[in-house]
């Protein structure tokens, strides 16, 4: 925020110009009284009884001081003398001062505005970065709804606090203070009995605040848990659909709404508390100091013009620091958004990126091997491991099937190879190094993954063929590498071609199409490691035909992994390799194997069938 230190000090300039003209308007309220009270003079003799009084004035104000503020005698002869006249003068610059304050006001609240603006988009920005830059256990581990639900709703809650703090709070505690001094010049005595009150609400303020901040956390929670129910169900609707679980999730959505509502109503009654409580105090405090000073005036020991203008001084103040209880009250409730998203910001980058000028070494283009050596992990709140003890060479070139039960460590040892994880002990090698002492980018730049769920983005066939390509790819390159994967004849039977809009997730595509796209974005980046993880597991017979001949085109001259069930894909690789219960069991030939190793006995079978 303070990186907009002039927008603010713009801001906090137009505060003292409202305040400034709210005192000055006070203090001319003066005269006006006189003339309703019958004591009418005409501005020059208000001008000569001010300098008599600033002549006259303290001790420690210095002679050089007091003349410097006397009003001339050249300016004093100009002035109307008639009261009438005089009243009219007062009035006009009450006017001005008034326009001058609109103003004033308008441009703070533009100013300050344009600040939390800025300031919530900044911190929206790098609150999203630091949750690509996190970790990939880190996010497993917490669910992405609750990082979603921190960057989009915690900050909009933090804006409406930065809002409150900047446009309100500063201008009203201003103007409170400039009528609470100008009581004090009217009558100091009224005025210290008025704030005997203060430390009273400054303690309920605190008390009730305490109490705001801690519902406002429990609710923003409550809000994260009913963003990961909502995402949950539309996401696989799908799924909800077809296992006719309506009611179930419709059930389990009303509970978290039904939690998020009595948390929201802790905070309603906290915050619902804290202002007729303070203006009962306030208002009773004002009882009580005109019942006291009533016996004083009615003896005449004030001046009632006097008293009648510290009293509306101090309403001054009291209207405008009236609103601070539920301003508190809304920065109190800012507070845990605030806390929420540090975390997010102060989250571990993943390694392998640069931080603090301190880069690793570029991995060369692979060209010998991929090694897993001994490699163990286990996934966050797991009790078994997902790897245990996994060693396997696969050569520079080769095609290698992985093969196994659901369960027995198969995508989360190909997630290895493109550092989405790192070990809990053991190693991952390209090419001998070590793929923690390179840089991580230079790792995925070698690396196409293709999945059994293919994500494709919102746009058009084009930008979801282009992601994470080089920008400097053309059409001919972009529809050369189509053609490669199969895809390019369905492509051109759209109505509008490369062009066509995708629905999110890619739904308006059938399985086999948005295979084929996502196998041309993998031609696009020229990968010198190639993963296909149970890619056509979901796909036609058709389909999956003209996915493995481009497949086989393809992959001449990279390493390729394939994570299949159907022994139609895995007959093809030169060396099949069977996992279960996160260890490597056997590897060979398909024939080897069948004599061998039960377990891929069993999966043959079950392919078979």
């Amino acid at each position: 925020m303070f990186r907009y230190w002039w927008l603010i000090a713009l801001a906090l300039l137009m505060v003292l110009l409202s305040g400034a003209t709210l005192g000055a308007g006070m203090l001319g309220a003066r005269p006006v009284l006189a003339s309703i009270l019958g004591d009418a003079k005409g501005l020059d003799v208000i001008a000569l009884e001010y300098n008599a009084s600033m002549q006259a004035g303290p001790e420690w104000l210095g002679d050089n001081l007091r003349r410097a503020a006397m009003i001339p005698a050249a300016w004093i002869a100009h002035l109307p003398s008639d009261p009438f006249v005089t009243l009219v003068w007062i009035m006009s610059t009450l006017a001005a001062l008034t326009l001058i304050g609109s103003a004033a006001n308008f441009l703070h609240a533009y100013f300050s505005q344009t600040v939390v603006n800025r300031s919530v988009t900044a911190v929206r920005r790098e609150a999203f970065h630091a949750a690509l830059r996190s970790p990939l256990r880190t996010i497993v581990s917490a669910g992405p709804t609750d990082t979603i639900s921190r960057i989009v709703n915690d900050s909009t809650v933090l804006g409406n606090g930065l809002t409150i703090l900047l446009s309100k709070a500063v201008l009203q505690v201003f103007k409170g203070f400039v009528g609470l001094a100008v009581a004090l010049y009217y009558h100091w005595q009224v005025s210290l009995i008025a704030l005997l009150v203060t430390p009273i609400l400054a303690g309920v303020i605190r008390k009730v605040g305490k109490r705001i901040k801690k519902a406002s956390r429990a609710a923003l929670q409550s809000q994260s848990g009913l963003y990961a129910a909502a995402s949950e169900s539309l996401g696989a609707l799908k799924v909800v659909k077809v296992h006719t679980t309506e009611r179930y999730e419709a059930g389990r959505f009303h509970r978290m709404n039904k939690e998020m509502l009595r948390e929201l109503n802790r905070l309603r009654t906290a915050k619902a508390l804290a202002s007729p409580l303070n203006e009962a105090l306030s208002i009773l405090m004002l009882c009580a100091m005109v019942l006291v000073l009533g016996r004083f005036i009615i003896a005449r020991k004030i001046d009632p013009a006097d008293f009648i203008l510290a009293l509306g001084a101090l309403a001054v103040a009291g209207a405008s620091l009236k609103p601070l209880t539920n301003i508190i009250n809304d920065i109190q409730t800012a507070v845990p958004a605030a806390e929420r998203l540090k975390q997010l910001l102060d989250t571990e980058q993943e390694p392998g990126h640069p931080r603090l000028g301190l880069t690793l070494p570029k991995l060369p283009r692979h060209a010998q091997s991929l090694t897993f050596d001994n490699v163990r992990f286990t996934y966050p709140n797991a009790t078994t491991p997902a790897l245990d003890g996994v060693s396997l060479r696969i050569g520079f070139g080769t095609r290698i099937a992985i093969v196994g039960t659901n369960g027995s460590g198969k995508t989360t040892l190909v997630a290895m190879a493109a550092r989405l994880f790192d070990p809990d002990t053991g190693r991952v090698l390209v090419d001998g190094r070590d793929v923690r002492e390179v840089a991580v980018r230079s790792l995925r730049e070698q690396i196409a993954v293709v999945t059994q769920e293919v994500i494709l983005f919102k746009g058009t066939i084009r930008t979801n063929i282009l992601y994470g390509s080089d920008p400097r790819t053309t059409r001919d390159q972009m529809e050369a590498a189509a053609k490669q994967a199969r895809a390019h004849d369905f492509i051109a039977a759209l109505p509008e071609g490369y062009e066509t809009p995708v629905a999110e997730q890619g739904l308006s595509l059938s399985g086999g199409q948005r295979q084929r796209i996502a196998i041309t974005r993998a031609i696009l980046r020229d990968p010198a490691i190639l993963i296909f993880d149970e890619a056509t597991s979901m796909i036609d017979t058709e389909s999956e035909a003209q996915i493995s001949q481009a497949v086989a085109e393809f992959g001449k001259g990279r390493t390729c992994i394939v994570v299949a069930h159907r022994m139609s894909t895995v007959l093809s690789c030169d060396t099949i390799v069977v996992m279960d219960a996160g260890r490597v069991i056997d590897q060979g030939s398909h024939t080897e194997l069948l004599t061998r190793c039960v377990v891929y006995r069993m999966l043959a079978g079950s392919a078979q069938r």
